[in-house]
């Protein structure tokens, strides 16, 4: 009777695709090439392999030829096998070097390893040099595929960073260039309404009126990209108090201050390393918006700041309209608006500008609020800068 026998059942050998390498062999026993060389191609390798002996002789071939891997005997009598790992780092290859020798102590071989060799397989045990030599070229690849991406991934941030830079560019240029021709269509239709204003009937009176809003909207829109455009430019940091740059912000916002009934508490901030200019701004912006989008009551604004592992976390809280869940990473998108122009004036830029000068200092910024709960804006700046970056010091 016979019996079916299912392949899953049989052991079939594992079958490897032949590996096609070369190898740069320094080896002074032309018979132990030999026998390395069989058992690469008994392993599955076809190997084109040159062999040297001096330390001489292996700078040469490098000069015409860059091998795989490098199969280098330890002891070669005027020199050693580790030598030839000096040489290919002071010509900048990366090329795996494996030790193929017949005697090595344990605790040398583990510190050729820690040099920096690849492997180390014994004469008498070549059978694992195979493996040994594959396991190189993988890792080989793998470091070739990793410095690539790093090549990959640093051209692109330099592509990025030169087109944030011409559309910064762009923005500054285009900005500037408009606020002559806005302000002459400003000015002309001021004064076509208070010459004329006589001979016009109300439709006419009404549009004039709509042309010269929509003027006076465009020119601050640009004003505000012109603002948002400069954040980054000609930036110079100070190590400065962070309660002298609130003041100077109050100083600013004076008349929303005292038109509002807003109260600023504020105290016993930390210095900081950030452009003066900016940081005011930051300020001033997070203070005014606190001040524009309150509620019944007059605004109580808190600015405080406490320290957190190697930054300072910054907080600007108000007892506002506040900030509903799905909107809270939306308001720093610039022209972001969860209002319209009637009920809050502004073209949705300030938060955008805060985010930008934030992290152009290296920090980060949030929001935490609930609608009708009013706001706390956060952010954080380094606690400390390394030696240089600082330009002044006040």
């Amino acid at each position: 009777m016979s019996e079916t026998v299912t392949v899953d059942q049989v052991d079939v050998p594992e079958i490897r695709p032949i590996v096609r390498f070369s190898a740069l062999l320094v080896e002074d026993n032309l018979a132990d090439s030999e026998l390395v060389l069989r058992e690469l191609r008994r392993g599955g390798f076809e190997v084109t392999c040159d062999v040297v002996q001096t330390a001489d002789e292996f700078r040469q071939k490098l000069q015409s030829t860059t091998p795989d891997v490098v199969l280098a005997d330890y002891n070669l009598g005027s020199w050693r096998g580790m030598e030839a790992l000096e040489i290919l780092r002071s010509a900048g290859l990366d090329i795996p070097l494996i030790l193929v020798s017949g005697a090595v102590g344990d605790v040398t071989a583990v510190e050729c390893i820690k040099q920096g060799a690849t492997d180390y397989v014994l004469k008498d045990s070549l059978t694992r040099l195979p493996a040994s030599v594959r396991r190189a070229l993988e890792e080989k690849q793998v470091r070739k595929e990793r410095r690539q991406a790093e090549a990959d991934l640093a051209k692109k941030a330099a592509e990025l960073a030169r087109s944030n830079r011409d559309l910064e560019q762009f923005a500054y240029v285009a900005s500037h260039d408009l606020q002559e021709p806005l302000r002459m269509v400003a000015a002309y239709t001021q004064l076509l309404a208070e010459r004329y204003s006589d001979q016009l009937d109300e439709n006419a009176r009404k549009y004039i009126q709509y042309t010269l809003e929509g003027a006076l909207r465009m020119q601050t829109l640009v004003q505000d990209l012109l603002t948002f455009s400069r954040v980054g430019r000609n930036r110079t940091r100070t190590h400065l108090a962070s309660d002298a740059a609130v003041r100077e912000a109050l100083k600013n916002l004076q008349a929303a201050l005292q038109e509002s009934g807003a109260v600023v508490h504020h105290g016993g901030l930390p210095a900081v390393g950030a452009d003066r200019m900016q940081l005011v701004q930051l300020f001033q912006n997070l203070i005014g918006n606190a001040i524009k989008f309150r509620g019944e009551k007059a605004p109580v604004i808190t600015v405080r700041a406490e320290t957190s592992e190697s930054e300072w976390v910054f907080s600007v809280s108000d007892n506002g309209i506040g900030i509903a869940a799905e909107h809270l990473e939306a308001v720093f998108v610039i022209f972001q608006r969860l209002h319209t122009r009637t009920e809050y004036p502004g073209n949705g830029v300030g938060l955008a500008i805060c985010k930008k000068i934030v992290e152009q200092h290296g920090g980060r910024i949030w929001v935490e609020s609930k609608a009708g709960e009013g706001a706390s804006f956060k952010f954080t700046l380094p606690a400390s800068f390394a030696d240089g970056e600082m330009d002044h010091t006040q």
